[in-house]
């Protein structure tokens, strides 16, 4: 596929949305991602919900993505703020929790006037690199080409934010540690502007600070005066470790950057935007909080 029609299928995106119809998968690349090998198969795998629940419902799992997407889902038009979240959901970069941390925080972020654009990124990850490394191209690609086209969607370039959940919430601080330089050839004008978020919310973020060093952020999610502002939402009790968001927020911290952080006693992991009757589950209403308080729910 020509960039021309890469621009022609995003538009038609926009107008499927408008029209309340679901949105329309656009890919990220013309061709082949980066790395991949070309012309092979297509193998997206989409599980029919199994029976692990969370909040007493099944999740849909999508697996084998080797050509990532973005779909744009659009707030009713009275409710508009301009606002954008691109949205990347977890699955410790084996897989994604598709509806749990996807169509359901995009759902989420339309109630409260905010553009969602959900990302479809590669997985599983690739022999011989980082977790994080084909995904980052993704992201750093998807929000390019919402910034780029910001003006033909209806959306401010200056409050384009990211989400992400576990493995979704780590990928968004490695982009925003490493937005100043593409990891990936230029493909056409969306990697001419800046991929950096404009803001940040990291839910139950994995993978920020080692497992055998849980006061030491990694390498990849360094945190400078660039790091964008940041809200954060963990609880004590979970496996991946609360750490993961003390030792961010405490470079936040040393670094000046804005943040907000929500730790509960209880909660677990991968509860998604599901309220459960724990308190962990009413984070959405704090983000909302959060938006608001840094002007993002205003008007355009």
């Amino acid at each position: 596929m020509s960039s021309a029609h890469l621009w022609c299928a995003c538009a038609l995106v926009v107008a499927a949305v408008c029209a309340n119809a679901q949105p329309v998968p656009v890919r990220l690349w013309p061709g082949d991602a980066p790395g991949e090998k070309a012309g092979s198969p297509k193998k997206e795998e989409t599980s029919a919900p199994g029976d692990h629940l969370t909040a007493g419902r099944p999740i849909v799992v999508v697996g084998n993505v080797t050509d990532p997407t973005l779909a744009v889902y659009k707030p009713a038009p009275e409710k508009d703020t301009g606002t954008t979240v691109v949205v990347f959901p977890g699955g410790g970069y084996y897989i994604l929790a598709f509806d749990l941390e996807g169509t359901e925080a995009c759902a989420w972020l339309n109630s409260v006037g905010v553009t969602a654009v959900l990302v479809k990124y590669r997985v599983p990850r690739r022999e011989g690199l980082a977790p994080y490394a084909a995904p980052l191209q993704d992201a750093q690609r998807a929000v390019g080409i919402v910034r780029a086209r910001a003006a033909e969607w209806g959306l401010d370039p200056k409050r384009i934010g990211v989400m992400g959940f576990s493995a979704g919430g780590n990928l968004c601080a490695v982009l925003s540690s490493k937005a100043g330089e593409r990891t990936y050839p230029r493909v056409d004008g969306s990697d001419d502007v800046s991929c950096r978020p404009d803001f940040q919310l990291l839910i139950y973020p994995a993978y920020l600070v080692p497992d055998n060093d849980l006061h030491t952020l990694a390498p990849e999610v360094a945190v400078n005066a660039a790091t964008p502002p940041s809200f954060m939402v963990m609880a004590v009790d979970d496996p991946i470790h609360v750490e993961n968001v003390l030792s961010y927020s405490g470079a936040l911290k040393e670094a000046k950057v804005p943040f907000e952080l929500h730790v509960y006693p209880q909660g677990g992991h991968g509860y998604g935007l599901r309220p459960d009757g724990k308190p962990v589950t009413s984070w959405p209403s704090r983000a909302e909080d959060w938006l608001r308080s840094r002007g993002l729910l205003g008007g355009k």
